[in-house]
């Protein structure tokens, strides 16, 4: 019995990305963004679950990847997708003429938003061939970009000025956030892992500090904080690799 007990974890997580879809698509934002959170919890149980009953399977690991398409790359897609569209004057997307598209430039540029979900699956193929990503990750994981992408509605209802809105409310900003988050997903980029083996604090410094600064980043600039604590990410990311790796 307790082998089915990570699986149905991870079909619960398919089931929060799927109706967070469906709330992205109709720009309700916060419904959206607590599934995505529900999602995320339970792609981080179902693997918990998995290790401390010691049932991890091959089934386990592919059925993961499949619901985290969901939920951790159309979801984004389709958030930007929509925000594309708002920052081409209108929130109900492309235009439709006739029985087909319109393939006037601002019918087709908020399709580009779903170069994330491309690129999301991409890296989670890649991620389950790729026997060097037990303890790190290369290229930035697909719960983090979701998380950004995901804050940008959610900075435009809580942490909202006029400033703020109009970068975010940008197609070339989105756009460029796209390909940039598209790249970073795919990128060689050493980027450490929130696992934690021991509780020691010598060799979980940096996961320690990191937490108590992003919690300390939510504690002070509620969801403007997540772009914040994930360039902090990279950049603690790159500064902790490139020391190991120049010691001797």
């Amino acid at each position: 019995m307790k082998r089915y007990i990570p699986n149905f974890l991870t079909l619960l997580n398919v089931f929060a990305g799927s109706v967070a879809a469906i709330f992205a698509v109709r720009n309700e934002w916060e419904a959206m963004a607590f599934l995505v959170f529900l999602g995320l919890i339970f792609d981080f149980l179902d693997g918990f679950a998995a290790r401390k009953l010691n049932v991890q399977s091959e089934l386990g690991l592919q059925l993961d990847s499949l619901a985290d398409v969901i939920t951790f790359g159309l979801v984004p897609g389709i958030v930007m997708f929509q925000l594309i569209s708002m920052s081409l004057g209108g929130v109900e997307g492309p235009e439709i003429a006739g029985s087909g598209l319109s393939f006037s430039l601002n019918g087709f540029l908020p399709f580009s938003g779903f170069l994330i979900t491309m690129s999301s699956a991409l890296r989670l193929g890649r991620f389950n061939i790729d026997e060097n990503q037990t303890s790190s990750f290369i290229g930035l994981p697909t719960p983090a970009n979701t998380l950004l992408i995901v804050s940008l509605p959610m900075i435009l209802l809580f942490n909202g000025n006029d400033a703020l809105n109009s970068i975010i409310l940008n197609q070339w900003f989105l756009i460029g956030l796209t390909v940039l988050s598209s790249l970073l997903l795919n990128a060689p980029i050493p980027l450490f892992s929130l696992k934690f083996k021991t509780l020691g604090f010598k060799e979980n410094a940096l996961r320690y500090i990191f937490i108590l600064v992003s919690l300390f980043c939510i504690g002070t600039m509620k969801f403007l904080a997540i772009p914040v604590i994930i360039l902090i990410y990279l950049m603690s990311s790159l500064l902790f690799f490139r020391k190991s790796t120049t010691e001797p």
